[in-house]
C-alpha cells in the first residue's frame, strides 16, 4: 500500500523540519521541567495570580503539586499543541497541494502507481512526522526529568498523557491532510488546513478562560483533550482520546477518497 520510494523521499524531505521543530521542543521542555523548584514554581504562581485569564487561556495554572502536574500546567496547555500542530499543517499541506500546485504532481500520477497509494504514502509520512515528534518529547521529557528530579516523575502517567497528545495531532494531521487532498491550490489548503485547527485552539483559549465564555468549549476539538483528567484516568477522556483517534482514520480516509478521484486538471 505504500510506495517505498515515495516514502523515502519524502521522509527526508521531512528532516529539516523535524529537526527545527524538535530543537524548539527540547528549548522549552528541558527549561520548564528545570524550573520545578520551589522558588521558580512561587514565581510562576505569582504570575499567574498576576495574568490569571491570559495564563489560563493558554492552560497555564498555579498550584501543581507534583512534577507530571506541574508539566501538564506549563508545557501541554501550549508547547506541546501548537508547535506539532504547525509542523502537522506545513507537512499536510506539502505532500500533496503543492505538488498540485506547482505541477510536480504530473510526474506522480503519471507514473505506474495508483492515486491511493500516493495518498497513502503521502498521509504515512504525515503521520510518521507526528509520531516522531511525539516520541522524542516523551524521550525528553523522562529524560530531564529523571536527571534534574529522579523517581519523581510518574513515567506511565506521561505515557498514557502522551497517547492521548499523540491522538490529538493525528486528528489535526488529518484535517489539514484532507484539506491538502481537498484543494489544487496551496493558499486554500493551508486557509482550512491551518485555519480550522487555529480557530478550535482560539476557541479553547477562550474556554479556558471560564465565565460566560466557557461555553466556547463545545466548539472546539481540543476539549476532547483533557490532560489532568487523562492522568486521573478518567472515562470521559478515554472517550475523548478514541474519538481523537478514530476520527483522524476517517478524515485520513476521506482525504485518500477525495484525492484518487480528484480531477486536478493537470
Amino acid at each position: 500500500m505504500i510506495n517505498r520510494a515515495l516514502y523515502k523521499r519524502e521522509m527526508r524531505g521531512s528532516v529539516k523540519l523535524l529537526v527545527i521543530f524538535a530543537a524548539v521542543i527540547t528549548l522549552y521542555v528541558s527549561i520548564i521541567i528545570t524550573m520545578y523548584d520551589p522558588k521558580m514554581m512561587e514565581m510562576l504562581d505569582g504570575f499567574a495570580e498576576m495574568m490569571p485569564e491570559l495564563m489560563a487561556s493558554v492552560g497555564m495554572s498555579a498550584g501543581a503539586t507534583s512534577l507530571l502536574g506541574f508539566m501538564i500546567s506549563y508545557l501541554y496547555g501550549f508547547i506541546l499543541l501548537i508547535f506539532p500542530m504547525v509542523f502537522c499543517i506545513l507537512r499536510g499541506n506539502g505532500v500533496i497541494a503543492k505538488y498540485v500546485d506547482n505541477g510536480s504532481m504530473v510526474s506522480l500520477v503519471a507514473a505506474p502507481v495508483k492515486r491511493r497509494v500516493i495518498a497513502f504514502t503521502q498521509m504515512t509520512v504525515v503521520v510518521t512526522g507526528i509520531l516522531i515528534l511525539i516520541s522524542y518529547a516523551t524521550v525528553l521529557e523522562i529524560a530531564v526529568a529523571e536527571s534534574s528530579f529522579p523517581n519523581e516523575l510518574e513515567i506511565a502517567a506521561l505515557l498514557k498523557l502522551n497517547v492521548g497528545l499523540l491522538c490529538l495531532h493525528l486528528f489535526i494531521s488529518g484535517i489539514c491532510f484532507l484539506a491538502s487532498c481537498i484543494f489544487s491550490e496551496t493558499r486554500y489548503s493551508i486557509a482550512f488546513g491551518a485555519g480550522i485547527p487555529a480557530f478550535m485552539y482560539v476557541m479553547q483559549m477562550l474556554a479556558n478562560v471560564g465565565g460566560s465564555a466557557e461555553k466556547a468549549k463545545y466548539f472546539s476539538f481540543f476539549t476532547l483533550f483533557d490532560p489532568e483528567q487523562i492522568v486521573a484516568g478518567e472515562s470521559s477522556a478515554m472517550v475523548g482520546i478514541c474519538i481523537l483517534f478514530f476520527g483522524s482514520i476517517v478524515l485520513s480516509v476521506l482525504g485518500i477518497v477525495v484525492f484518487s478521484k480528484k480531477d486536478m486538471h493537470i
